[in-house]
């Protein structure tokens, strides 16, 4: 696996704060990014604030990872931004929170029509998938991505 660097890190002080995965954002998940043959992969681990039962991941966190890397997928990928237009989740069994829990959450294109690209998403905690997701995301040209969205380019370590 290839690590894959932030290409927003540096713009932190000009409003960069993604709750997905800006390093700097108190609040936010902090997502890290590797890439995984054709997966765009995250490991993470669900702290007790991003509960929504006691020691059990709310819904709208799973939505959250997952929605984040598959940004990561269209960046890396395809080289450009873009935004979710669809995201649809299955809930299949509770992940829980905790300072021992690691969950892995991937994600990868399944097919791609014009500017729309269909994506597969899932979390999973000891192997087993908790939830997944069918995403679907409008691609920007890559010089909207630029000019828009900040966006030079999505390498990972060993290509700098």
């Amino acid at each position: 696996m290839k690590k894959i660097v932030n290409p927003w890190k540096d713009l932190e002080s000009q409003g960069y704060n993604c709750f997905g995965c800006a390093p700097g954002n108190p609040f936010g998940l902090k997502m890290e990014f590797f890439e995984d043959g054709d997966d765009i992969v995250s490991y993470w681990s669900p702290s007790d604030n991003y509960q929504g039962w006691l020691h059990t991941l709310h819904g709208g966190i799973h939505s959250a990872l997952m929605d984040e890397i598959a940004m990561w997928v269209i960046a890396r990928k395809l080289q450009t931004s873009g935004m979710t237009t669809t995201l649809t989740v299955k809930f299949r069994k509770p992940v829980p929170t905790g300072p021992d829990v690691k969950i892995e959450i991937r994600s990868r294109i399944r097919e791609i029509k014009r500017n729309f690209v269909f994506l597969d998403a899932e979390i999973r905690y000891n192997g087993e998938i908790c939830s997944s997701a069918d995403i679907t995301y409008f691609c920007f040209p890559k010089e909207k991505a630029a000019s828009d969205f900040y966006f030079n380019g999505c390498r990972t370590e060993d290509e700098l």
